[in-house]
This record gives structure tokens, C-alpha cells and sequence, in this order.
């Protein structure tokens, strides 16, 4: 054999290595998209249980602003009742509006109540999604080196292992997506 002929041997046996890796390597591309998808999700979702949890605590906000004023007109409600007054009829036109006051006050802090609870159950729910996309950004990142490491090894036992940590990590990302 000539020297030009032992060349060409290796450089096809060189070339047939690379091609041999190609699936491997479009494996990586798919899951670098998997993880930037997994990733954004994950972002947006740890935002929504933020502006929820904003939310939340305006409502709250609500709540307690209307409990200080119900106290604060039952107890004009309730000095109305304790001392004389000598317009009787100012008394009870002020203790009716009072009265109405308090109902209003009640109903509104019930709805507001009921909102605030909404909107933290929101928060929960958003910060168990994100949990599940940052579990699966985290081994479809893993899969990702793992799989890369197949390329200077050129041993295919570590894409098996990529493979694994991918599927369980596509699943974990769509589990947070149907997660309701």
C-alpha cells in the first residue's frame, strides 16, 4: 500500500466516526431547544405566581382597610346607642346609615376575602408548575452534557445516559403544563 492510499483510509475511517455521531449531535440540538423552551416557561410561570401573589396581598390590603372602618362605625354605631341624644331623629337616620355601612362592609370583606384566597391558590399552583419546569430544565440541561460527553468519548453509553435524563425531563416540563 502507498502512502497516499493509508491516508485516505484514514481519513474516510476518520469521516465514518463523524457520521457515526451525527445522531448524537442533532440529539443535542433538539434538547438545547427543549431546555430554552423548558426554560422560558419556567420564567413566565415564576412571574404569574409573583403579579398573583401582588395580587393577593392587595386584596388583603382591601380586607384590613375595610375592617378598620366596619370597627370603627360599629363603634360610632354603638355610641349612638349609649348616649342621649337630642335629636332622635339625626340618631336614627345616622344609625340606619350606619347599620347599612356595617352590612356593606361585611359583604365586601367577604368578596374581597374570597378573592385574596383565589389569587393565593393561584400562587400555589404557580410555584408548583415552576417546580416541575425547573426540575426538567435541570436534567434536560443534565441530558445535555451527559450526551455531549458521547463526542470526545465517542462512547454511546453516555447519549443512552443523556437520553434517560432527557425523556424523564421532557416529561417533568410537560407534567407542569398540564398540571391545573
Amino acid at each position: 500500500m502507498e502512502v497516499n492510499e493509508v491516508s485516505e483510509l484514514k481519513e474516510q475511517a476518520e469521516k465514518g466516526g463523524e457520521s457515526a455521531l451525527r445522531p448524537v449531535a442533532f440529539f443535542m440540538s433538539v434538547i438545547a431547544v427543549l431546555v430554552a423552551v423548558t426554560t422560558v416557561l419556567g420564567h413566565r410561570t415564576h412571574t404569574d405566581a409573583v403579579l398573583s401573589q401582588a395580587r393577593a396581598s392587595d386584596m388583603w390590603n382591601q380586607y384590613q382597610a375595610k375592617s378598620v372602618r366596619k370597627s370603627e362605625t360599629q363603634h360610632a354605631l354603638d355610641s349612638l346607642g349609649t348616649f342621649q341624644i337630642a335629636d332622635k331623629d339625626a340618631a336614627a337616620k345616622h344609625s340606619k346609615e350606619y347599620a347599612d355601612r356595617l352590612e356593606k362592609f361585611t359583604d365586601d370583606m367577604q368578596e374581597e376575602q374570597k378573592k385574596a384566597q383565589e389569587f393565593e391558590a393561584d400562587v400555589r399552583l404557580a410555584e408548583h408548575r415552576a417546580d416541575f419546569y425547573d426540575f426538567g430544565e435541570a436534567l434536560l440541561e443534565i441530558g445535555l452534557v451527559v450526551s455531549s460527553v458521547t463526542l470526545l468519548t465517542r462512547s454511546k453509553i453516555y447519549w443512552y445516559l443523556g437520553i434517560v435524563a432527557s425523556i424523564v425531563g421532557v416529561v417533568a416540563a410537560v407534567w407542569g403544563v398540564i398540571l391545573k
